[in-house]
Order: C-alpha cells, then structure tokens, then sequence
C-alpha cells in the first residue's frame, strides 16, 4: 500500500511517499481502507518538532531520539470504509463507514490501517461517520471538534453567556464557535483578517482581528475565554473575565500553568487546562450534532495524498481557516 513515510525531523520534505506492507487486523482489530485524513498543526509540530523544549525532549523520548522510529506514519484523524474484521471484533461488520481519531499511535497518512474495534485512552476513538458527511468532511471532525467539546464543556457555558475565542479560525477554534453558539451563548471569535467572513458565516456574533487590535484592550467582559492557541495575555485576559469567570487553555505554556492554579487558588476566577480524554460517547455526540444540521467542519484546501509535502507547507505557514483534508484513493462515494 501506499504511505507517506516519517524519515526524520525537520521540514515537510521529510515526509516520503513510499509503498509498505498492508497491516492484516489481530483478533480484536478491524482493517479501515482509508479515504480521508487531515493535516493537522500537531502533526507539522510533531514531524519538526517545533515544541517548547521539554515538550521535544519527551516526544523524542517516545517517537526516536535522532529520528522517528515508534512512529513512521503519521496523522491522527481519517474517514474511511472497514474492510475487514478480527475474529473478535463485535461492534462493527465490513462495509461500516467509520471516522476515527487515532491517538497517539498516528497512522493515517496511509491506504490502510488497523484499529482496535475499543481503542482506549491514548489509542483514540473509533465510529461509525455522520450519514450526512462525505469522507473527507467527516476526517476533519475528531481531533478538533473532540478538544473543542472537552474544554467547552469544562467551562460549563450556560445560554446567555458572552463566549470569546482566541483563535478561532482553526481546527478546534471552528467546532468551539459552533458548539458554544449551539450552547446559547453570545460569542466573539478572534482570528486573523482572512478568516473573519468565514467565522462569521458559522455564527461567530462578533469577530476581532487580532492583526489590528488587542481584544483584552477593548474594554469588553466575558463569561468564558477559551485560548485556543495560547497566544493571549494571561493578565489582560484574566482582566476581561467576569467574577466567576473561566479562561480555557488548550495549549497552555509552563508559565500560564502556574499562574493558573494560582489564579484559581485565589480568586473566584477558573484556569482550566489538562489532557484532553477521547471517548466514544463523545464523538457519538459530535455525530448527532451534524446529523441534525447544528455543526459541520469547515474545509479550507483538498489535497491528494501525493502532495503530502505541499500540504505540510501549507499548514506550517499558519493561515488554514479550518481544516486542510488529505484525499486518499478515488474509488469511493
């Protein structure tokens, strides 16, 4: 079969197309062909290990001191057809349309890939796809729309609420809008010029480009400030919260961990941050959300999975609004 192959750190030519053996599922697996994957900013980070540096150190601890070897394949979200089972396997038949994220295994750059029918923790989720979703539609909703609906739901957002989302125009940031719009609440989405009639067009009721002003300059108070990209002033976003408000942190650095808890210790402010845990249930949800017309993932550029490389450029310069999708093969509905 063919895969992009992860030959070493560094830029996106590093990323090979070559042919592999195609994986044959154990007694508990199934064999996904592959339609779909994504290209997701972790998987650039990870592929140059462009990371703070204790954060590289331990991914190069677990992927390969001087260059991958744990992990040779790599995205972590697809969308494709089983086409065989393990003996064991109960939750799903050949044929099922499934969408999945694949945890820290990665794998999807590729034709094919086993999975385990229940994954768990670290391993990812795996689904049955959204019936009104096309493959490369339904690849773009696990890893965003799963850390969106985490630390939503970690900030308990009530209806009426004023929701504000640094960095909006993203993976996640798209799926935060939506979801925090379905939850009732009043929410500015902050991005960059490019990505504001986008983010306007799934429902952002007020839009800030970050390019022309500092939105905790701006002398608006919110009820749940959710940084998507840890870009923001810990200080001037805590200044723009209300009592009892929440700051999210999906990527928080080391400083704003601890300023966090501190903040929480002593004030009727929240920090909340942590690990992001992949359920079933949880995409299940993310799927009854799309099948009733609520969210849908936004698709900034296709590829096929020949121009790999070119996507991974493209990613790194940091201007995708939404997701950049992977077509794998072309023999499917």
């Amino acid at each position: 079969m063919k895969a992009i192959v992860w030959t070493k750190y560094g830029p996106p030519d590093v990323l090979q197309l070559q042919e592999v053996d195609k994986p044959a599922p154990k007694e508990d697996e199934v064999l996904i062909r592959i339609f779909a994957t994504t290209v997701y900013a972790g998987d650039c980070e990870l592929r140059s290990l462009n990371l703070p540096r204790l954060m590289s150190l331990s991914m190069r601890v677990y992927v390969g001191l001087i260059r991958p070897t744990r992990i040779t394949i790599l995205g972590q979200e697809l969308a494709g057809e089983i086409e065989s089972i393990g003996q064991d396997v109960k939750l799903f038949k050949e044929g099922d349309q499934v969408f999945a994220h694949t945890g820290f295994g990665m794998g999807a750059y590729a034709e094919y890939i086993c999975r385990p029918e229940e994954p768990e923790g670290i391993a990812g989720v795996l689904v049955i796809k959204p019936a009104n979703m096309t493959y490369e539609e339904a690849a773009a909703v696990p890893t965003g729309g799963l850390e969106a609906l985490h630390f939503l739901r970690k900030g308990n957002i009530q209806s009426g609420e004023k929701v504000l989302i640094n960095g909006a125009g993203g993976s996640i940031g798209t799926f935060a809008v939506q979801l925090a719009k379905y939850y009732g609440a009043e929410v500015t989405a902050v991005d960059s010029t490019g990505k504001l009639d986008m983010l306007r067009s799934i429902g952002a009721d007020h839009v800030v480009d970050y390019t022309k002003e500092d939105f905790t300059q701006r002398g608006q108070i919110y009820d749940v400030i959710f940084d998507v990209v840890g870009k923001s002033s810990f200080s001037g976003s805590i200044r723009s919260l209300k009592q009892n408000g929440r700051y999210l942190l999906a990527n928080p650095s080391q400083t704003q961990r601890v300023q966090g808890r501190r903040t929480s210790r002593r004030s009727s402010k929240k920090v909340i941050f942590g690990n992001v845990s992949y359920r079933p249930e949880d995409l299940i949800y993310l799927k009854e959300l799309i099948e009733a017309g609520k969210i849908k993932a936004v698709i900034d550029r296709r590829y096929p999975l020949e121009q790999m490389v070119e996507a991974h450029r493209y990613v790194d310069k940091g201007h995708k609004k939404g997701n950049v999708v992977i077509t794998v093969g072309h023999n499917h509905k």
